[in-house]
């Protein structure tokens, strides 16, 4: 590969280090209405009356519209392909409200002082009921939170829902062979239950849309969104209007991860919009971007294992119970990967099953987040193995090589068959980049407990049979090539990658390919940011519209020569006829452009997959526990992955990087309450912790390459795997260095207080406050 496998800068780097890059916010007139939104103070409650007569006679408002303003039609945020896989159970303002912080009127005006005015004066007499926040107590639990006519697009029977038992959906999966008879055969049984707290995105820039009419009366939405044409979609059928009439443009994103696979904000300016003619914006401030928006899926998950006496692996169940919050996003999606992307690890097993459930309560809804069900699976089940492990007297990294998945398998659960895989050569490298053999189980220093674990993770590349992605190159008159395409990139620099597989299939320089990317009207569909679907569905796409592109090229240049296309070749912007220079890509451009037949030719390349590929990572925790502080410090963290071709290596390094950081915060900093009444009580960054550079310690980062047959150039996807192994690996290091398994996160200085409390470090003398 000439372009790609080695270290480049980002297409949009300059601009975005030189402030030129534009977000949503500087598209918009200085004479654009001002969205707020009022929101309740109670989280679950009906709204009786509301009088907005006074807050009408503020100066500069021009609207304020509640539930009896909007269309009736249920829809769905969940940006997903259609027909959505969550429930149809929103409506833009309901007089039922179902968590705290729910949007209850929808005020516009000219400023917003104006606004903020008129939200003071705007009265609601509220029946207020308890919220139902436990999701142990909301299966059949007399109180329902939707009991209005609700439905799945693509029927209920699908997903297990029942909404008149607060079950938003179930899975029940089985594989192999009866579990009920293989468990208890086994000669080690080990039964755990884990927990994880809900996770905030924390992205840099909030959620923002800004919308207008045209001339044509069309509406323009310009969002920070991860799946502008799945918007495109729900806001037809949320207002009521033909997607005709609906323009999707996505500029940069100041990140995501996940958050913006839900349409949280289009909704509200583009109502306003359509009532008032005018153009609307609407920004959420980060205390209602913490509290008002969505989050990681709060869960419990109970798993068994079932080993022989050397570590052989022979059953394992997981069962998890997912609190969705209010509302249906991605709730059956993201409990399905608790499943499907951690029992795959383990091919060899005699039985496997998988049962879920995923429950209303009265919560901020739980949504789409890196690693999508993927995190919490994997935390649970590596978890377990290393309990294993230590059961067994065993080491975790032999308890790993002894059990993993190797290239050429078929997997009991799911049976997948598996094409590329290098997680074992992974384990071997992590092991040597963290030192284990000098550490394990541990050292004690200065009083100070220095330990070390590890886990294994896999995630998929796109959704098979699911994900589709269309892209189009076309050579324009003076030899340069316009790529439209639809991916969104977040920061991530898919846009940079897809540029040079375009460049690399072409044999052009990247300077000659201006990217149009993701406008509704202009570009070819794709899902969007999600799944991680970047390199492997839309850079497939992108290879093949490059390859239809080609085939054009050779054809046009043999009638040019009158010979045979196959005769032809295309190389540093040229054409050949065997070694034998004939022209230039820009001179046949040229020709083609001009004339009485001039056209340009344009290469279409689609692509879908009926597999998604797992890409792999084991991960390395070295800590450093404090007794007397009852603190815990993360030294170093190693990462080894295999993505299959790396297209880039310092933008996948920053990807594990991120990942990494991110999963660290999740594991020991980020802690989220609700009180009695339902309010969050962690809403802004001065009580919400997430790790700064300190507390991440040193993080090596590594490659074990596979070839990928079925993704471009041999590679798979990067983006959500590497946040799966830092909570299993650092509750693994706990593990190894007290003697306590830790089965809840984020971990609490008084959890490890507790913990510390039932071993021989009890002896120390604490100074927890």
């Amino acid at each position: 590969m000439k372009k790609l496998g080695k270290a480049f800068r980002k297409y949009d780097a300059d601009a975005i280090v030189t402030g030129k890059a534009r977000y949503t916010k500087e598209f918009v007139p200085q004479d654009a209405l001002v969205v707020t939104l009022l929101r309740s103070p109670h989280a679950s409650c009906i709204i009786r009356t509301i009088d907005t007569t006074r807050a009408e006679k503020v100066p500069g408002i021009v609207g304020i519209y509640t539930y009896k303003d909007v269309p009736k039609t249920r829809f769905t945020l969940a940006g997903q392909s259609y027909p959505e896989p969550s429930p149809a159970d929103r409506l833009i303002l309901d007089r039922v409200i179902r968590y705290h912080n729910e949007p209850v009127c929808i005020i516009a005006g000219r400023s917003k002082k104006a606004c903020l005015e008129g939200m003071k004066r705007i009265k609601i007499d509220y029946e207020v009921k308890k919220p139902l926040l436990d999701p142990k107590e909301a299966l059949d639990h007399p109180q329902i939170v939707h009991e209005e006519d609700v439905h799945y697009l693509s029927g209920d029977e699908i997903f297990g829902f029942e909404p008149e038992r607060n079950l938003v959906g179930r899975i029940r999966r089985r594989f192999g062979e009866d579990f009920e008879e293989i468990y208890p055969r086994s000669k080690v049984k080990l039964s755990q239950e884990y927990s994880v707290f809900p996770q905030a995105h924390a992205m840099m820039e909030s959620y923002r849309s800004y919308t207008y009419l045209d001339e044509y009366n069309r509406l323009h939405v310009i969002s920070s969104t991860q799946v502008p044409f799945h918007i495109k979609r729900q806001l037809a059928r949320a207002l009521e209007i033909p997607t005709s009439r609906i323009r999707i443009k996505k500029p940069r994103v100041g990140g995501g991860f996940g958050g913006k696979q839900t349409s949280v904000t289009e909704i509200y300016p583009a109502l306003v919009t359509m009532k008032t003619g005018l153009p609307a914006y609407l920004e959420l401030d980060r205390r209602e971007t913490f509290s008002a928006t969505n989050s990681r899926h709060a869960m419990n998950i109970g798993v068994k294992i079932g080993s022989d006496e050397k570590g052989n692996i022979e059953a394992i169940s997981i069962d998890a119970l997912s609190d969705q919050g209010a509302y249906g996003e991605h709730a059956f999606t993201t409990l399905g990967l608790v499943g499907d992307k951690s029992l795959p690890l383990y091919p060899h097993i005699k039985s496997a099953t998988f049962d879920g459930k995923v429950v209303y309560t009265n919560k901020m809804p739980g949504a789409a987040f890196r690693g999508y069900g993927a995190v919490q699976g994997i935390y649970a089940l590596e978890s377990a193995v290393n309990e294993l492990a230590h059961k067994i007297q065993m080491d975790p990294v032999d308890l790993r090589l002894k059990n993993i998945v190797e290239e050429g398998d078929r997997t009991t659960a799911y049976q997948m068959k598996i094409n590329s895989c290098r997680l074992k050569d992974c384990i071997r490298r992590g092991k040597e980049l963290i030192g284990w053999d000098e550490i394990y189980p541990r050292k004690i220093k200065n009083g100070k407990i220095i330990s070390v674990g590890m886990a294994c993770a896999m995630q998929g590349s796109g959704i098979a049979s699911v994900d589709t992605s269309t892209v189009e190159i076309r050579l324009n008159e003076q030899g340069e090539y316009t790529l439209f395409m639809s991916p969104t990139d977040t920061g991530t620099g898919t846009d940079t990658i897809m540029i040079k597989i375009a460049a690399e299939a072409l044999d052009c320089d990247e300077e000659d390919i201006i990217p149009i990317v993701a406008d509704t009207d202009i570009t070819p569909f794709d899902p969007g940011s999600y799944a991680s679907s970047g390199v492997y569905i839309t850079g497939s796409a992108v290879y093949n519209a490059a390859e239809d592109l080609k085939d054009m090229i050779r054809r046009e240049a043999a009638k040019s020569l009158n010979t045979y296309p196959s005769w032809i070749d295309i190389k540093n912007g040229n054409i050949y006829q065997g070694k034998k220079k004939i022209m230039s890509i820009s001179s046949l451009a040229k020709e083609l452009a001009s004339g009485p037949g001039g056209k340009n030719i344009v290469g279409i390349g689609h692509f879908d997959s009926k597999v998604s590929p797992p890409p792999y990572m084991a991960g390395f925790a070295k800590i450093e526990i404090d007794p007397q502080k009852a603190s815990i410090k993360v030294l170093e963290y190693g990462a080894v992955v295999d993505c299959g071709t790396v297209m880039s290596e310092n933008l996948a390094r920053v990807q594990v990087e991120g990942g990494i950081v991110q999963s660290i915060g999740y594991t020991l900093y980020e802690d989220t309450h609700w009180d009695k009444s339902g309010k969050m009580l962690e809403d802004t960054f001065l009580n919400y912790k997430i790790p700064t550079r300190k507390e991440v310690g040193q993080m090596k980062v590594e490659f074990c390459p596979s070839y990928e047959p079925t993704g471009p150039y041999g590679a798979k996807s990067i983006g959500e795997l590497v946040s799966n192994t830092p909570a299993p690996a650092i509750t693994g290091a706990i593990l190894n260095g007290i003697g306590v398994a830790m089965n809840k996160i984020p971990i609490t200085r008084n959890d490890l207080r507790k913990a510390l409390e039932k071993t021989e470090f009890s002896k120390f003398q604490y100074e927890y406050f």
